[in-house]
C-alpha cells in the first residue's frame, strides 16, 4: 500500500480581510509535490489576496486568520524574509523585474540567498533555467526593462526558480499577453512539473490554467465554491457558463 504524499502547501479555513471587508473567506487548499495546483476566477474574487496570505505579505490594512502549513509546519507567523528562504517563491502579477539591470544580473538576484548562505548548486541553476527559457540565453546581458512582455514574464519565473523553491506561486503570468506568447508560458509551466517543485497558479485565463493544471479551485467573492480535477472542471456546466464561455455550454449540453 502506497503512502499518500505529504502536502508541500496545506491551505486550512483560511480569510483573508482589509478592515471589514473579507477577501477571502474559509479557503481551503491542498498543493502535493510535482503538481500543478490552479485557483481560478474573476477580477476581484480574491485570488491575488489569497497568495498574499500564503506569502505573509498581506499589505498594512490586512488581516488573516486559519491555518497555513509548509512541509507540514504551521507558518502563519513567518515573516516573509522566512517563508522565501526556506523554499517558497512568489511571481507578482506586476514581476518587480530590475528594468536597469541585465537579465543575467537579475538572475544572479534570485540566487543571491543560496550564494550568501553558500549553498551550492546556484550556478547549475541558472543553467537549467536558461535551458527552460532559451530566449533569455540569448539576451542575458540585454537590460530587463528592454525586454518584451512575454521574456519579462520569463525573466520573473526564472529569477524565482534561481531560489530553487519547492513551492512556486504565480500570480496572473499570462496577463497582458499576446495569446501565442501566453500559450508559450503555460507550456514551460507544465514543463516545471517534471522538476518536482510544487506549483499553484492563480490565473484569469481559466481555460489555459485547467488545460496545464492538475487539480483547480474556483475562487467566487473570496470564497472556494468549486474543486475537483481539472479536466473534471473543464467540463462542469457550472465553470464553462461562467469561465469558458456560453457558447461552449450549449456546445456541451447539446452533445450530452
Amino acid at each position: 500500500m502506497s503512502t499518500p504524499r505529504h502536502p508541500v502547501l496545506q491551505v486550512t479555513d483560511l480569510s483573508a480581510r482589509y478592515g471589514k471587508v473579507h477577501a477571502v473567506l474559509g479557503a481551503n487548499i491542498a498543493v502535493t509535490r510535482g503538481s500543478i495546483v490552479t485557483v481560478i476566477g474573476g477580477n476581484g474574487a480574491g485570488k491575488s489576496t489569497l497568495l498574499n496570505a500564503i506569502m505573509g505579505s498581506l499589505p498594512a490594512t490586512g488581516n488573516c486568520s486559519g491555518s497555513v502549513r509548509y512541509l507540514g509546519a504551521e507558518i502563519g507567523t513567518w515573516q516573509v524574509e522566512r517563508r522565501v528562504s526556506d523554499g517558497i517563491s512568489l511571481v507578482p502579477e506586476r514581476r518587480e523585474l530590475f528594468g536597469s539591470m541585465t537579465v543575467e544580473d537579475n538572475l544572479l538576484l534570485g540566487g543571491f540567498r543560496l550564494y550568501r548562505a553558500g549553498k551550492h548548486g546556484w550556478r547549475e541553476t541558472m543553467e537549467e533555467v536558461y535551458d527552460l527559457f532559451p530566449r533569455l540565453r540569448e539576451r542575458r546581458q540585454q537590460l530587463a526593462g528592454t525586454l518584451s512582455g512575454g521574456e519579462r514574464q520569463m525573466l520573473a519565473v526564472g529569477r524565482a526558480l534561481m531560489a530553487q523553491p519547492q513551492l512556486l506561486m504565480l500570480d496572473e503570468p499570462s496577463l497582458g499577453l499576446a495569446p501565442r506568447i501566453a500559450r508559450e508560458i503555460f507550456q514551460i509551466i507544465a514543463r516545471l512539473r517534471s522538476t518536482g517543485v510544487a506549483i499553484l497558479l492563480v490565473e484569469q485565463n481559466a481555460r489555459a490554467a485547467l488545460q496545464v493544471a492538475d487539480y483547480g479551485y474556483v475562487l467566487e467573492t473570496g470564497e472556494v465554491v468549486l474543486e475537483g480535477k481539472a479536466d473534471e472542471l473543464a467540463h462542469n456546466p457550472r465553470v464553462i457558463e461562467s469561465y469558458l464561455g456560453l457558447g461552449t455550454a450549449r456546445k456541451e449540453q447539446g452533445n450530452s
